[in-house]
């Protein structure tokens, strides 16, 4: 099954995540089917960047978003 999940990048005590496509069952830093965005938590407020479009194709493809993902992806109302 395909998931859409947080890639983990940069260096230590400095995480960045690349939000990529992937199956559940390849490892952390294993081969990605697509990289549909990015997200770096150390902003003020945090960057989220993410191809909308893209994630609704895999979406439809039957990808499933991890419950990080479905948080960030939502938007947030104040």
């Amino acid at each position: 099954m395909l998931k859409i999940k947080l890639q983990r990048i940069g260096k230590k005590g400095q995480p960045q995540y690349r939000i990529v496509v992937r199956e559940d069952r390849v490892k952390q830093g294993g081969k990605s089917v697509a990289e549909i965005g990015y997200y770096n938590p150390l902003t003020n407020p945090g960057t989220f960047n993410i191809d909308k479009k893209a994630y609704a194709e895999w979406m439809s493809k039957g990808a499933r978003p991890t419950d990080t993902i479905r948080k960030l992806a939502t938007p947030k109302s104040k």
